[in-house]
Parts: C-alpha cells; structure tokens; sequence
C-alpha cells in the first residue's frame, strides 16, 4: 500500500515562501477550519482573521503555512518558520517538471522560459546542464528565494 507524503520546508517567512511556491505550481492556500471562502477570497487574509478572532498572537501568525494541489494529485506543501538560515546544499529537492515530453532545443526553450517566470517570481538561477542522451534530457539548477534548491527538469 503506498502513502500520501507532505513536503515540508524550513521558513524564515512561510507565508512568502509558500505564496512563491504557490505561483511556481498552481497551488493553493487552503482556507482555515471551519471557514468557507466565497470565490475569489484571498486565504491568508481569512487566515489571519480567522488566527486574530482565535487569539494568535501577531507575532505567531506566520509561523506556518500550507498549499494544496488544487486537483488533489500532487503531495501536501508544509511550510515552518525556523530561526536558523540554510548552511548547506539541501539533500532533499523538488524537481519540477516543466516541460513534459519534449527534448532537445524544444526542451531547453521551455525550461528557460520557465525559469524566466520564476526569477521573475523571485527564484535565482543556479546553473544549466545541456541535454546529454540518453542519460540526461538537460534541466536547470534554481533556489528558490530562501536558497532551498530545486530543479527544472
């Protein structure tokens, strides 16, 4: 029997670090317990009024967030304020699909026009690996706007 997994990050801002994440995937922030959003309501804003009416201190309001995948295929983004900065490369990346069934030239463009989306986003670019058949396709190395590094593949 397989399980459902939920991803989680380390945050010094979750609520910016989950909204890029959001934008990178088409995510969304669910809204809080109990709470039903009319169409078009902003989550964290029902967020923070549902944390100021429960009694969430201000300074405790962007401890944590979440996204989900809209079409409840993809896992559970978790993400966790820490007082710590990242030191090191993380040994665990997302790897983001960005241009399913192409290769070659065709491949490269949409990964770089993927990549200028994100950096646009906030993310920066790392590094470029050109496609090596039949092993490697070609991907780029990003970090999302907390350093946390990922690919585009």
């Amino acid at each position: 029997m397989s399980r459902e997994i939920q991803v989680t990050f380390d945050a010094h801002d979750p609520a910016a670090l989950s909204s890029f994440w959001r934008d990178a995937l088409g995510y969304v922030h669910p809204g809080p317990p109990g709470v039903e959003l009319p169409e078009g309501a902003d989550p964290l804003a029902a967020w923070e009024e549902f944390l100021e009416r429960v009694g969430v201190p201000k300074e405790e309001r962007n401890t944590r967030s979440a996204l989900e995948d809209p079409e409840g295929r993809g896992p559970r983004l978790f993400f966790q304020q820490v007082p710590e900065d990242k030191v090191a490369k993380n040994r665990v990346h997302l790897d983001v699909r960005a241009a399913p069934g192409l290769q070659g030239e065709e491949r490269m463009a949409a990964l770089e026009a993927e990549c200028d989306r994100l950096v646009a986003l906030g993310a920066r670019r790392v590094s470029r690996s050109e496609p090596e058949p039949p092993m490697s396709f070609g991907f780029i190395v990003m970090a999302d706007p907390e350093g946390n590094e990922f690919c585009l593949d």
